[in-house]
């Protein structure tokens, strides 16, 4: 039986070790880390929370990568952000254009403010305030959350990168990973 779209993303662990997709991932830490350090987002030799971000990164993101140049690609998302290249491209503005999308940006912002971590828990309450809030389903809530804090607009495995960012922000990567609030605020301050 298919699920509906909205119910896949409270699919997500909060433990990725019991996510279903993580027995099928392909990859491991050391190929993320294989990655880091071929980007230059990894300087030294990682840190034991360094390495453990990473065993959460292949274990939710490897089962939804089709090969190595895929896994790179959404770990890109992490680390590389810039709000005004993203708003730039002809698919966000797509995106921005549809019914209420700024209207879900402007309330993402104001949930994200308070500065406590994103958590799988905590963007499932956000998700569930947007719903109740704003009454919207579908590529409507979820197309411009996906675009503001991971950098596109897309599917599911949009939201195990938007998992990843707050704890990748505490850790010190060769590159600075910013956080959820931070790309929500610089992504809102993009648009005007």
């Amino acid at each position: 039986m298919l699920r509906p779209y909205a119910t896949i993303l409270f699919m997500i662990p909060a433990d990725p070790s019991d996510d279903p997709v993580a027995a099928a991932s392909p990859f491991t830490a050391s190929d993320v880390l294989a990655i880091l350090r071929e980007r230059g987002w990894l300087a030294a030799e990682p840190s034991p929370e360094q390495h453990g971000w990473c065993e959460r990164a292949a274990s939710m993101l490897g089962g939804r990568a089709a090969d190595r140049t895929a896994l790179a690609d959404l770990l890109g998302l992490v680390f590389q952000y810039d709000a005004r290249e993203i708003i730039s491209r002809v698919e966000s503005h797509v995106v921005l254009s549809r019914y209420a999308a700024r209207d879900v940006l402007r309330q993402v912002a104001l949930l994200l403010l308070d500065g406590a971590p994103l958590t799988s828990e905590r963007f499932k309450e956000i998700v569930t305030a947007l719903k109740d809030g704003m009454e919207l389903r579908g590529r409507e809530l979820f197309h411009p959350t996906r675009l503001a804090l991971a950098g596109r607009a897309g599917e599911g495995e949009l939201d195990r990168v938007i998992l990843l960012l707050d704890e990748a922000a505490g850790l010190s990567f060769a590159v600075p990973v910013k956080s959820a609030r931070e790309r929500i605020l610089e992504f809102c301050s993009a648009l005007d």
